[in-house]
């Protein structure tokens, strides 16, 4: 990833756009369906934009939609990358480089993740107010490119207290309850087993799950503000003792996406 190939991936979306966005959003396992809601949509494959890779995940839909939603402009990636597609932290970082160059001001990012914390309930909403990067990773691994940010960011505020003040208006304005948590980042694609949840419970985690965790690093390093809202899709291994699956999450996301999506449009609102 170089400061050259950045430009150049901006360039050629600024090509294909009518207008420079205001705000970035991240849309995690099924919950691509609040792209449907851009009004004015410009689609954009990943594969078109150079240096871009491709969403192999299911459901995930693999593009840029920009448009209109709650009167700001936004670029909306339906579908993300993933460690356990084989990419690279710095490949899935990448795209948030890129909104950054477009003029990006604020990220939303969004995920599915296993609930932690017992007092969850599967469809239940989280704001993320901090993380623990179990990957092992950083996606600024490597020389640093002092155009694009500091060597050693600074993670204090990474989920800016603003927008997460913006995220609980929302939640207010919509009805919806809001939990606050901690997220942990894991590789996957395996869920994990019941001692990993409780070792991470232990650690002060609420929520896990397969993402955000590169995306909120590189927007800390670019300095771009973050919200995170997580989705609880399932309860984590051993929580219920019970088996878990990816159709179980679909299906919750599914079913909970109405709210969903007027949480995230009314946080957009207000940004």
């Amino acid at each position: 990833m170089t400061g050259s190939q950045i430009k150049e991936s901006a360039a050629y979306l600024q090509q294909k756009l009518s207008f420079a966005p205001e705000i970035g959003l991240v849309l995690g396992s099924g919950l691509g369906p609040l792209a449907n809601e851009v009004e004015n949509a410009v689609r954009i494959p990943y594969g078109d934009i150079p240096y871009f890779r491709t969403s192999t995940a299911p459901d995930h839909a693999g593009q840029f939609v920009c448009g209109i939603l709650s009167g700001k402009r936004v670029l909306c990636m339906q579908g993300r990358l993933h460690g356990y597609e084989g990419y690279a932290p710095d490949e899935i970082a990448y795209p948030v480089y890129v909104m950054k160059q477009l003029g990006v001001r604020a990220l939303v990012l969004t995920n599915a993740s296993g609930g932690i914390n017992t007092g969850f309930a599967v469809g239940d909403f989280m704001l993320i107010t901090d993380h623990i990067n179990m990957t092992g990773k950083s996606p600024l691994t490597g020389p640093n490119d002092d155009a694009l940010g500091t060597r050693f960011p600074d993670m204090t505020f990474a989920y800016a207290p603003a927008l997460c003040t913006a995220a609980r208006e929302a939640a207010s304005v919509c009805g919806v309850q809001l939990h606050e948590g901690v997220y942990c980042g894991v590789n996957g694609p395996q869920f994990e087993t019941p001692a990993e949840i409780r070792a991470f419970r232990a650690l002060g985690a609420d929520a896990v799950g397969m993402s955000t965790v590169f995306e909120v690093i590189a927007a800390a390093h670019c300095g771009l503000q973050t919200a995170a809202v997580a989705m609880i899709t399932n309860m984590a291994a051993g929580v219920l003792m019970q088996p878990l699956s990816g159709a179980e999450v679909n299906e919750i996301a599914a079913r909970r996406g109405a709210d969903f999506r007027r949480l995230i449009t009314a946080l957009v609102e207000r940004i």
